[in-house]
Order: structure tokens, then sequence, then C-alpha cells
């Protein structure tokens, strides 16, 4: 297997990065409009109950489906979203290399302090003609290795003391050139701007979720025999009702963006690999690498799975049953063994 068409790769990796930032703002507003009009169809009793359309059509008034309704609240209701959509997005985007190292606690290496990684990063750097990103160490006996950032000025290659202290130069070579390489395809762009969306609708799902089950815990479906209370009675389970219409809209949104992970190919695995090799000019010395760091991969108490898919050896899941299986489908990473076969190969 041979590295080539590294620009063609760029190209590909640009490319996705926009269809990324077209397809989010879809799935979200599509979903809006969909609940939008879940609630208007079975929850208009709840909003116009005071409203003359009762007084109008009377006791026996039928929710029903309206398609003006629900464009006219999803007008008013989409700008707000579009715009804190966007100011998320922005802060996130433009904060991600100071959020991991605050996340990972990673600190960075001058030549003075390691003049062993510093020397291999800048040799690999100066063979391929790219400009030297910062090298960053966490303290840690796990071993991995990560690439982050979206632009020349934030680009870093992180890699764990417990690399530095179990692989020797050609492994190390192999591994920081597999990292520079996800930087020289953009590869750590897309995937920020992918991890970005996913985090925005988790947070919402999320959060719809604690507001549902704070609900049920402090008195959602509390009863009263007083006829007074029957009205907020009513109220509280409408209001329980659109909240668990809400998670299931951003469930379904989670699981469409999750899909549109798979825009992130694992090829792109496959690719660094490659890449990796070539510029160290020994691939049995990368795979070497990888079974070492498969032993023992991770961060320390790092437990975030937006961080884990940057790693070179993602952590395998304690996840059982059904959930290993979800998380296998949507896995970033192919397998170990396979990386190592085709390094191999070579």
């Amino acid at each position: 297997m041979k590295y080539v068409g590294i620009q063609s790769q760029i190209s590909s990796n640009n490319m996705k990065s926009m269809l990324l930032l077209i397809t989010f703002p879809i799935i979200l507003l599509g979903m809006l409009w969909i609940f939008l009009a879940i609630i208007t169809y079975l929850g208009g009793d709840y909003y116009e109950q005071n409203s003359y359309y009762i007084e109008k059509l009377g006791t026996n008034y039928e929710p029903q489906f309206d398609t003006s309704s629900v464009n006219w609240a999803f007008t008013k209701i989409a700008p707000f979203v579009i715009i804190g959509v966007v100011i998320w997005f922005v802060i996130a985007y433009f904060s991600n290399t100071k959020m991991i190292q605050r996340a990972t606690g990673a600190q960075p290496l001058m030549r003075r302090e390691n003049p062993r990684v510093y020397n291999i990063v800048e040799n690999l750097c100066m063979s391929c003609g790219m400009d030297m990103p910062k090298v960053n160490v966490i303290d840690d006996p796990q071993l991995n290795a990560f690439a982050s950032g979206i632009d020349k000025n934030s680009y870093t290659v992180t890699v764990t003391t417990g690399l530095l202290e179990r692989l020797n130069d050609e492994e190390l070579a192999g591994v920081i050139g597999h990292e520079l390489t996800h930087i020289r395809n953009r590869d750590t762009r897309l995937l920020i701007t992918s991890i970005i969306f996913v985090g925005i609708v988790s947070t919402v799902l999320s959060l719809v979720v604690r507001m549902i089950y704070n609900r049920m815990l402090f008195g959602g479906f509390s009863s009263s025999s007083n006829d007074d209370n029957r009205e907020s009675k009513g109220n509280g389970l409408s209001v329980m009702v659109i909240m668990l219409i809400g998670a299931v809209c951003a469930g379904i949104a989670y699981l469409f963006i999750m899909l549109t992970r798979f825009a992130i190919s694992r090829k792109r695995e496959f690719m660094a690999d490659a890449g990796g090799a070539e510029l160290c000019g020994n691939p049995l010395a990368l795979a070497s690498a990888l079974r070492k760091i498969s032993n023992n991969p991770g961060l320390g108490e790092v437990e975030r799975d937006d961080i884990a898919q940057m790693y070179i050896i993602r952590p395998k899941q304690m996840a059982q049953g059904l959930m290993s299986f979800i998380s296998g489908l949507f896995a970033t990473h192919p397998s170990t063994e396979e990386r190592i076969r085709i390094l191999e190969q070579f």
C-alpha cells in the first residue's frame, strides 16, 4: 500500500468539512420543524386552551395539523436557534485547543526539555516540507498520541510520557509521522468540526432528558383529588409530553449527526498510517508501535469520548452487549489488527 494523493485527500476533507457545515443546520432545523409539527398536532389544545379557538370550536375540539401554524412558529423560533448554534460553534471552534489542553492536562514541550522528541518532529516536518506544529506532552503512563488544531497557529501533536518511555526512536517517529499526516490531510479540522456538532446536539439531548427526570422525580406525576388542581395537573402532564417529544426529536437528530461521522471515513486512519510509514521510512516500526500501544491505550482519567476520537488508538469501550454493538457501528477507528496487517504488507 503506497501513500499517494495527499492533495486529493486534503481536497476531499475540505469538501467533507463544508458538507458537515451544511448538513448539520439542515438536520437541526428539520428536527425543530418536526418537533413544532408534533406539538401543534398533539399539543395544540394545551397551548390554545384559553384562546378563541376553544371558544369557537367548543370542548369537542380535536388537535389538527396546521402547516401554516407550524411554519409561523418555525420562522419565529428558527432564527434564535441558528444564532445560538453559530455562537456556540464559533466559540468551540476557535477555543478547541485550549479546551483540549485543559481536559487532558497537556503541557508545551520545548527542545531543551526533551531534545529527542523535538528533533524527531522537526526532522519529519523538514522531510515533508510542512511547518513545525506545537508539541505537547501529557504526564501519563498509558500510551497514546493525537493531533489537534484547525490552522498553522493551533496545529499540535500531543504524546504521553508513557509513549516516550516505551517506544524506541523509530517507533516514535512512526507514531509522530502518523499524527503529522493527520495535520497535512486536514483530518484534525474535519474531526473537530464533527465533534462540535455532535456535542451541541448531545448537550441539548442530555438537558431535555435531565428535565424529564427532574419532572418525574419532583412531582411530574403527582396526583390530587382537589378539583381546583386538575387544570395544573393537566398542564404538568402536557409539559411532560412536550419534553418527551423534544427528547425523541433530539435523539433522532443525534442519530443523524452521528451518521454524518461516516463522512469522516475510517480510511483516514489507514491514510495516516501510510503517511507515517512513508515519513519515518519504516512501516514495520509503526506496526510495532501500534502493537505496543494497543496493550495499554488510553489517557488516564480522561473519559471524554470526543477527545478519544483523536487518539492514535481508541481505547476499547466498556459498554457491553447492544451498547458495544452500537459503539462499533459509529467507531471512527478501524481495528488495530487490520492496521498492523496492512503496514506489514508494505
